[in-house]
């Protein structure tokens, strides 16, 4: 998919403020450890997460969509009447039915004539909604579009743990299905799609890539669909197999990537990648023939934020000076599925409040002390 007349415009993000540590997270197994003589620090070892957030107990996600989707808005100084599409994509949503995006339009005070919808696709939700807000516009069906989604960990890390105290049965290798489960992490993102008049940046998105395979989709999955702040989902994760059937599946994506781009691994500038653990970034990073220090990462403080990891890490990234002026700019995403989506970006400024960022305009001129 190639884009000649779409921008990413400003991004808007929410965390937590409850911090929770792979350490606490291990005192509240104690009784599982002590039974398997399993040794303290084994879940950050395993992960590379050192902490994850959490939201306030019943917080909707809507609540923090909200929240990062205004701050989308403000960041690119845009008038909301020009948003003709928002799209809700996170795991998390408020109810089975009506769609969260529907709560977020109100509170949010878009036009009427808005197209709203939720989209869900694992981790790639958000990346998803960005490739069909960028299809509307390209098509000129409208002017901006925003794509927000909340994910929320709490749920299912506190339903793991306790699952895992109270099963008898389990075995050490057992354990390692519900591994993934704890190292979910809670966030709220937004981004907000321009096409070039409107935009400020002429942050370009170039073109976007996917490919799929499903042969794999039981590699990871929840229990029956459930919605809302009083879930208890189960995760059941072959974490080894799903690496390796995803960085095979990421290998093939970018090779096409690179096709559509016309770029070399050598022409990425930045990258910012799935947030899952520091054994598969390292993993996904090496089989794509991408460096390290030109990627950012969040995972060892964020945990994996669902479809929020990748975009909110990006956000991070921007505020913190990873992307220069000029920059190709690679975003890979891998889910399960098993599908994988990657978009191509050049980059020219971050917009704050409505006018490019000082910080941004710094860097442009000077390498950033801050990549990780």
């Amino acid at each position: 998919m190639q884009y000649r007349n779409v921008c990413i415009e400003s991004f808007g993000y929410t965390l937590p403020s409850e911090i929770v540590t792979s350490d606490d997270i291990e005192q509240q197994l104690q009784p599982l450890y002590q039974r398997l003589r399993l040794p303290e620090g084994r879940l950050e070892l395993m992960t590379g997460i050192r902490e994850r957030r959490f939201w306030e107990p019943n917080t909707l996600p809507s609540d923090k969509s909200v929240e990062s989707g205004q701050k989308a808005i403000a960041h690119a100084g845009i008038d909301p009447r020009h948003i003709g599409a928002l799209i809700h994509g996170s795991v998390c949503r408020d109810h089975l039915e009506p769609a969260t995006a529907c709560r977020v339009h109100h509170h949010l005070g878009l036009a009427s004539n808005c197209v709203i919808y939720d989209v869900s696709n694992a981790c790639l939700g958000l990346l998803n909604g960005m490739i069909q807000v960028a299809n509307m516009i390209e098509l000129g069906q409208i002017r901006a579009g925003l794509v927000v989604g909340t994910e929320s960990g709490r749920q299912l890390v506190e339903t793991t743990i306790d699952t895992l105290n109270r099963d008898e049965t389990l075995t050490r290798s057992q354990l390692k299905m519900a591994v993934a489960s704890l190292t979910i992490g809670s966030g709220s993102c937004a981004i907000l799609l321009t096409d070039r008049e409107l935009s400020q940046t002429d942050n370009r998105l170039r073109v976007a890539t996917a490919r799929t395979n499903t042969k794999h989709h039981e590699l990871c999955h929840s229990g029956q669909d459930e919605a809302g702040s009083g879930m208890q989902p189960l995760m059941q994760t072959d974490s080894e197999q799903l690496m390796r059937e995803g960085i095979a599946t990421g290998v093939d994506t970018f090779t096409r990537f690179m096709n559509e781009t016309e770029w070399t691994p050598d022409d990425i500038d930045k990258t910012f990648c799935h947030q899952v653990g520091s054994a598969h970034r390292k993993l996904m990073l090496d089989s794509l023939g991408l460096r390290h220090d030109r990627d950012f990462a969040t995972l060892d403080w964020l945990g994996n934020t669902g479809s929020v990891a990748l975009p909110i890490t990006m956000a991070i990234g921007l505020e913190e000076g990873h992307i220069e002026s000029g920059d190709k700019v690679g975003m890979l995403g891998i889910g399960s599925g098993i599908n994988c989506l990657m978009l191509g970006a050049t980059w020219q400024q971050m917009l704050v409040n409505g006018k490019p960022s000082q910080r941004a305009a710094s860097h442009a001129t000077a390498p950033s002390p801050l990549v990780v």
